[in-house]
């Protein structure tokens, strides 16, 4: 069995709107994220992860702007990319992913978002965890300018 890590991290503009999209939940707010997509940086950090873990590219390279329908859902590369691990008879070990945003503060939605990263992943929520981390007032996201992710996955 070979064990292999994948690491990604998106970075979006967040502009006026009614919410935001992470990990495959809607998040009610004063803003949305600026993107082609639904602009959930937390799917996307996760896409490139595991492209990286099955040494697949990028999202970049996948994804490219002129391929996205205008706010289609995340959840659908991630999807896509699963199915690709499979054909490599990859599977996901565990996921380790991180959020930054200065606000909403996201302790009332880690667990929704655990439990649909877990179900694209197709593993127990148990091997999923979810951090989020505010900018403490400082650059992009202190400011409220932007919201952030990585992912690091384990694959085998």
């Amino acid at each position: 069995m070979t064990m292999r890590i994948g690491f990604g991290t998106d970075l979006h503009r967040l502009v006026p709107g009614d919410g935001l999209w992470i990990g495959g939940i809607r998040i009610p707010c004063g803003f949305s994220a600026d993107a082609v997509s639904d602009g959930d940086a937390l799917l996307h950090a996760l896409a490139d992860a595991l492209l990286g873990a099955a040494g697949l590219g990028d999202i970049g390279e996948r994804y490219p702007e002129s391929r996205v329908t205008p706010g289609e859902a995340s959840s659908r590369y991630v999807r896509e990319i699963m199915g690709d691990l499979g054909t490599k008879e990859m599977r996901v070990v565990n996921a380790d992913l991180i959020v930054d945003l200065e606000n909403p503060k996201l302790g009332e939605w880690k667990a929704s978002i655990r439990e649909s990263v877990a179900g694209l992943l197709g593993i127990d929520s148990n091997r999923v965890n979810i951090k989020a981390k505010s900018g403490e007032g400082l650059g992009l996201v202190g400011r409220g300018e932007a919201m952030g992710a990585q992912a690091a996955v384990l694959v085998e």
